[in-house]
This record gives structure tokens, sequence and C-alpha cells, in this order.
């Protein structure tokens, strides 16, 4: 018996070729868009809100580009989310995640075409990963021992990683900031403890490393500009109850000296509150929330510095820094743990007036203080110090080290099709696919140069058949070059999730052959 109809009205559902096509599709147009931000000479997208405000955001950031999108084709997403976890695992890497699963569909379409089944494909596609992955274990450097050559490594990793970014310019300067900042970390990779402060005005050149805690905040009126040995109480606690605030509530008085006498209450109450907080032993306070005038002359009488309105990421890193604990009830001062440290100071930054916090109880913290023309400039240049960072504190951790320049995916594809050529039956096509997919990547970098990508690829091949060839595309020559002496490092960690997070994915959308669209189920009304 025929089934008249399974799916409900609205929902819609596609079958084999047109569910596999609408995927192919879908992942091609997400690396064809990001493809353009590749490598040192990528341009830049314009992301632009329709929300009000219509903000702007100029960007060559892989996963900022692909968060701000709102995509309906389900394997776009997958793509998406690929390049977000890329982001959040080693922090560089996002586009050519992207990329790499883009082509490896590329590929596999026309393999399906003719007629090789998609469980073929992801099994040689397995196995050539693990063929590449094992090509460039062989080819790694690892200088943690010699901290000399490992400082050298990361600079270079460094210049790498911002070369592609707004910082390409002045990446000495930048990648030195970076490389400071993360060996004050002694290994860890928690960036909390690097602040980055962007202050609009002067050029990029002039941001600087600070070495402690600066908070975007100006000293009150009639308190200490200056306090050393600092014992800080970080609070987060109203102090603006000296004035009477009853909300939907009716208070009837007989007289306004009623009135008086409720206020003079609020305010002893407060009064009770402020002494609470000096019985401490403290000489700062910092509040998230607003001191009103009244608790805040009491701290000033004491000789207290009083901070209001601290942003929230701000006291949490100020409390990690210095050593204290965040404080809202102040009745037990022996069980609150206080901040130390050696000074606090009002400092100037172009026209702004900051607190600066020196010799902080967590010797790692410290400060980027980023200046440039313009917000925008500003928010590029933060979120390409901060793929920075990460990529160095993953090295620090992981200190394998790759010449960088579309060498890896050379030496990938070189290994990869020696193994197609050892492999029987339909599975070597899939390796042989693997392999083109990987100079996609190398090609990309090249023709976002406006370089003859046949040309050099062809070099490249050749160059990559000798033994012990460093050779990867030169993109400021033109040429092929030796990345070796050009200074040209990445990350091993950073190449390995690249290649096997973009295998995956790639497997994931083969692995389908129907795609069902189902609308939300709508509450059923029982009235």
């Amino acid at each position: 018996m025929a089934v008249e109809k399974l799916l409900k009205d609205e929902a819609t559902e596609e079958k084999g070729e047109r569910a596999k096509m609408a995927l192919f599709v879908g992942a091609m147009a997400i690396a064809d868009l990001v493809k353009t931000t590749l490598g040192p000479k990528g341009m830049d997208k314009i992301l632009q809100s329709t929300g009000r405000g219509r903000s702007v955001t100029v960007t060559n950031d892989g996963a900022t580009i692909l968060k701000s999108l709102h995509i309906d084709n389900p394997a776009a997403k997958v793509l998406v989310d690929i390049s977000k976890v890329q982001d959040d695992e080693v922090g560089d890497g996002t586009t050519s995640v992207v990329v790499l699963a883009g082509e490896l569909l590329r590929e596999a379409e026309k393999l399906v075409a003719s007629k090789i089944h998609p469980m073929t494909i992801i099994s040689g596609y397995r196995m050539a990963a693990e063929c590449a992955r094992n090509a460039l274990l062989k080819k790694v450097m690892d200088n943690k021992e010699d901290a000399e050559k490992f400082k050298s490594d990361l600079m270079k990793i460094a210049m790498t990683t911002l070369s592609s970014k707004i910082l390409s310019q002045d990446k000495d300067h930048f990648a030195k900031l970076a490389v400071d900042a993360v060996l004050r970390l002694k290994g860890s990779t928690n960036l909390e403890s690097i602040q980055i402060i962007k202050k609009p005005g002067g050029s990029l050149t002039d941001s600087f490393l600070d070495e402690g805690f600066i908070l975007d905040k100006k000293i009150g009126i009639g308190q200490p500009k200056r306090i050393e040995n600092a014992k800080i109480l970080v609070a987060n606690t109203a102090m603006d109850t000296d004035k009477v605030k009853i909300y939907g509530a009716r208070v009837r008085v007989d007289s306004m000296s009623r009135v008086a006498q409720i206020e003079g209450a609020e305010k002893e109450k407060m009064k009770e509150k402020v002494q609470k907080i000096i019985a401490h032993g403290i000489n700062c306070f910092v509040n998230r929330q607003l001191i009103y005038n009244f608790p805040e002359e009491l701290f000033a009488d004491a000789g207290i510095l009083a901070i209001e309105h601290a942003d929230f990421d701000g006291i949490e890193r100020l409390a990690l820094v210095t050593g204290g604990e965040i404080a809202s009830t102040f009745d037990n001062p022996e069980s609150v743990k206080l901040g130390h440290c050696k000074l606090i100071e009002e400092i100037m930054i172009g026209e702004d007036k900051l607190i600066h916090f020196s010799g902080v109880a967590l010797g790692e913290a410290c400060t980027i203080v980023l200046r440039g023309a313009s917000f925008h400039v500003l928010d590029e240049a933060e979120r390409s110090l901060h793929d920075a960072l990460c990529v160095l504190s993953q090295t620090v951790g992981d200190s394998r080290v790759l010449f960088g320049g579309g060498w890896p995916e050379m030496v990938m594809a070189k290994e990869v099709d020696e193994l197609a050529r050892r492999t029987p039956g339909k599975r070597s096509h899939a390796i042989e696919a693997f392999s083109r997919a990987l100079q996609a990547i190398p090609t990309t970098i090249a023709d976002n140069a406006g370089l003859d990508s046949a040309e050099l690829i062809s070099h490249l091949r050749a160059e990559h058949h000798r033994d012990g060839s460093a050779a990867g595309i030169d993109v400021i020559s033109g040429t092929v070059g030796d990345m070796g002496k050009l200074g040209i490092s990445e990350s091993f960690k950073v190449k390995q999730a690249v290649l096997l997070s973009a295998t995956e994915a790639a497997e994931m959308i083969l692995r389908v052959d129907q795609i069902i669209t189902c609308a939300p189920r709508r509450r059923e009304d029982h009235m």
C-alpha cells in the first residue's frame, strides 16, 4: 500500500543526489567566501550589521567573518562550527581549516560523480590524513631545551601569524610584545592575566607592554593619588543606599521630619557598612557598582582610595592578578581574602587618566596597551594580537615547530601521492584527491598575492622531490623561497588541528544522503 504523505505540510525533504548537491554547494560557497582572506596578501571583509547603529567590523579573521553570518545551509553550518572550534582550541588557522574542508568536498563531488561510493572516499581520506600527519611528525623541529632558539622560534611563529593581519607592517614590534607577554605566563595557557586595553589616538607602533595591571578608571576627587604597599578589597556590593529608594511601595508620614528620620537611618546604615569595610585594614576599595557621594566622602576621610563602577571583567581580572577574591558581605573580615600590590598610581595614556597597579601578587600579569587611528583599527589589532597570543601559549605547551608558507601542505601532498600509488582499488582515487586538496592552500596563498599559482606550485613540487627541502612560497618576492632562511615558521599543533578538523568535517558531510527540514512544532490549542 502506497503511503500518501509521511511528513506534515511545512516539512520538506531532499534525497540522494539532490541532498548531496545542496551540501557540496553550501560548503564550497562558504570556503570560497573566506578563501580571499588567506595568506599574507589576503584581503579584508567589511561586516555591516543591519540592526540599530549599523555597526561596522573590518576584519580578515576567518572565525570572526563566519561567526557574523546567518546561514541556512546545513553543510555551511558544519564548516562555521569547525572554524569556531579551531579559534577556541588554537587561535589561528581558522581560514585554512574552512578552505581545506571546502577543497576536500570539491574533490569528493567529482569522485561521487564518477560513481565512487562515499564510504570508499571516506576510507581513502582517513588513510591519507593519517599518512599526512605522520609526514609532518617526521619533519618537526623542537628547540624546547635551548631557551634562546626556542624564543627565536616563538618570534618567527608570532611574525608569521601576524603577517596576514592588520599588524603586518609592524609585525616585529607586536611579535616581541606577544612573545614577552606569553613567556611571562611560564607555561600556562591561561590568557586571563594578559589584559588588552584599546585607546584610540597615536599610531599602532605606540602600543606597549606594561608589567602590572591597568584599570580603565579615574581616581575620585579628594582621594589619595598614590598608594604604596596597597591592601585591596575587591567587592561587588551596593554602595548607594544613603538615599531613600523604595520601589513600588508607599510610605505615609505625618510630617517632613519623619522623612528626614528615614534618610538619617539610611545614612547610619551606610556609615556602618563603610566602617565594616574600613575594619578590614585596607587602603584601596574597588567596587563593581556605583559608590555614592556620602560613602565616597567617608572613604576619603579614612585615606582610602575608592574606585567605583569597575567593569565585571576588570574586577575579575584584578582579583586574579592581585591574589584577592571578590567579596559581597563584610561581617567576617578574617574570611575575606584581600589583594596586594606594591604601588597604585594614576597614569596618563593619550588624553585619558587610568589607574596603574604595579608589583601585583601574580607575577605573570601584564597589560598590553594598543594605540591606533580608530576603534575599527583597534578592534582588528586586538583580534590579531589575540590570535598570536593563543598560538604562542599553545606552542609553549607543545613546542614542535614546522616551516610555513605552504611548505607543510607540499610535504603532506608528496607523501599522500606516494601512498596513492601503493594503494590498490578505488581508494587510491580518493587519496589522490586528498593530495590535490592539500595543494589548494599554497595555490590560494599564491592567487591572493596576485602570482601565477600554476607556475609556482609546479616549481614547489619539483623542489620538494629533493631531500631536506625547505621550499615554500615567498609572496614578497613572488618566487619559491627557503622558509628556513626567511624565518617563516608555524606551530605543529595548529597544522595538525587544521588537517584533522577539516578531514572530519568533510567526512561528516559525505555520509549524508538525505536532508529533512521541519518547521518547529506548534503548541496545540486546547481552548
